[in-house]
């Protein structure tokens, strides 16, 4: 069943990302860019958050044609990251919604493993969700899956 979002974009693309990591360079670079080739985006930079996505981002989540996930050292530290993108998996599904991974100065493999200091960041996660190991297998499918789109090495991306 085609949702309303679904036929009525309201950007063409949001942007995921751990703002600690790459708000200040990398994401404010791309988002600029975007911006004067005036494409709709949008880009969470709210400071304060709980501990689940709220009702608006999943709104946006819905309403882009295509979302860019910004995988970064710190990314699978947050679980609020790792719940967007588990929103962005579930409307590439339903919705066909392009998704564009950029790893930025991290490996590929590393993503889809969590090894490295990729794996780091998800094992400290991991503390704090041990008795949610349900959740922790939902976040550990979909770096996997997010991982093996074809996507960008940021260092090409200018």
């Amino acid at each position: 069943m085609a949702s309303s979002s679904r036929n009525n974009k309201k950007y063409d693309v949001f942007v995921s990302f751990r703002g600690e990591d790459t708000r200040d360079n990398f994401t404010s670079h791309l988002y600029s860019a975007l911006c004067r080739q005036n494409i709709p985006t949008f880009i969470d930079d709210q400071l304060n958050r709980g501990d689940q996505i709220s009702e608006s981002l999943v709104y946006a989540i819905e309403a882009s044609a295509i979302s860019v996930i910004v995988f970064s050292e710190g990314y699978a530290s947050s679980g609020w990251c790792l719940d967007e993108l588990v929103k962005i998996l579930e409307c590439k599904k339903e919705y066909a919604q392009i998704v564009i991974p950029v790893f930025y100065r991290v490996d590929p493999s590393d993503v889809r493993n969590q090894t490295g200091s990729f794996g780091n960041s998800f094992s400290k996660l991991e503390e704090r969700f041990k008795e949610n190991s349900k959740k922790l297998q939902t976040w550990r499918n979909a770096l996997k899956e997010a991982a093996t789109l074809s996507g960008f090495p940021s260092q090409n991306i200018r």
